[in-house]
C-alpha cells in the first residue's frame, strides 16, 4: 500500500459571478512509505492546493486522496499528519518548550517531556528551551516549527515552502539540517518549493508541475546518493539536472 495515493484527482475553485478556476487536473500519484517527494512548479500551478488536500485542509472536486489507505481527515483525527508552513506560526508568548507542548495539548494528551527533549536536540536547539520566538533567528524558528510538526510522531510530514522567507545562506544551512533530520526519522515527506536546487538536494523524487491546471509534467528520480553534503550541490551532474528542470519551468514562448 502506498503511503500517499492520488487517484484521478482534480480541483476546481468557484469564484465570484459564476466563474470557476481549474487548479488541478486528473492527477494520479503514488508515494512510497518513507519517500521524500518535492513538488516544483510555477506560481498558481496548484502545488499548495495539492499539499492542502493531502493534509485534509481542502477536498478534491473529483477523484480520491488516500493517506495510508485512509482519508486525510481520518489521519487528522488521529493526529498522524505533521505540517509546517512558510510562516512558522509559533505562539509568541510561549517558549520553545511550551510551543512543542502545544500539539500534545491539542490532542488531549499529556506533553511527553522526553519526546520534546529529543526533538529539541534533533533540530539543534539544546539550550534554547526557554527562549521565546522573538529571541530566535528565522532559521531557528523554522527548526522549532519542524520539531512541532514531528511531536506526535506523524506518519506523514507536509512542508509548504518552510524556508521561503529565509536568506539564501540560511536557507542552504536549513536544507542541510532538514536532510539530517529526515535521515534520522525517515518519515514520508512532501515538500512544496519554488527552488530547483532545494528540491534536488532534499528529495528522492521531484515532480515538476505544469501551469494551471496543474498536471505532472515530469517525475524525476534524483540520482544522488545519500547522505548528501554541500559538495553534492557543486557536482556538475547536479547543476546539469538543475538546468534541465529549470528549463521545464520556463514559460513557453
Amino acid at each position: 500500500m502506498a503511503a500517499i495515493e492520488l487517484q484521478h484527482v482534480s480541483k476546481t475553485f468557484s469564484l465570484s459571478r459564476g466563474k470557476n478556476v481549474r487548479a488541478l487536473e486528473a492527477l494520479d500519484l503514488q508515494i512510497a512509505d518513507g519517500e521524500f517527494i518535492a513538488l516544483l512548479g510555477p506560481s498558481g500551478c496548484g502545488k499548495s492546493t495539492l499539499l492542502h488536500m493531502i493534509a485534509g485542509l481542502d477536498a478534491a472536486s473529483e477523484g480520491q486522496v488516500l493517506v495510508g489507505g485512509e482519508s486525510p481527515a481520518a489521519l487528522q483525527r488521529k493526529h498522524e499528519l505533521g505540517i509546517a508552513f512558510q510562516e512558522h506560526a509559533l505562539l509568541p508568548w510561549r517558549s520553545v518548550q511550551s510551543n512543542l507542548e502545544l500539539p500534545f495539548q491539542i490532542a488531549g494528551q499529556k506533553p511527553d517531556s522526553a519526546r520534546i527533549a529529543s526533538l529539541i536536540q534533533l533540530v539543534g536547539l539544546s539550550g534554547f528551551e526557554s527562549a521565546r520566538p522573538s529571541q530566535l533567528s528565522g532559521g531557528m524558528k523554522q527548526r522549532v516549527s519542524i520539531a512541532r510538526a514531528l511531536c506526535l510522531q506523524p506518519r506523514v510530514l507536509l512542508l509548504d515552502e518552510p524556508f521561503g522567507a529565509l536568506d539564501p545562506v540560511t536557507r542552504r544551512s536549513m536544507n542541510l539540517e532538514l536532510q539530517r533530520i529526515w535521515s534520522e526519522q525517515r518519515i514520508t515527506t512532501v515538500l512544496v518549493t519554488h527552488t530547483v536546487e532545494e528540491a534536488l538536494f532534499l528529495a528522492d523524487r521531484v515532480l515538476v508541475m505544469s501551469g494551471r491546471p496543474g498536471r505532472v509534467l515530469r517525475d524525476v528520480r534524483v540520482p544522488f546518493a545519500r547522505p548528501r553534503s554541500a559538495e553534492t550541490m557543486r557536482d556538475p551532474a547536479f547543476h546539469a539536472l538543475a538546468d534541465e528542470l529549470t528549463h521545464l519551468l520556463e514559460p513557453v514562448q
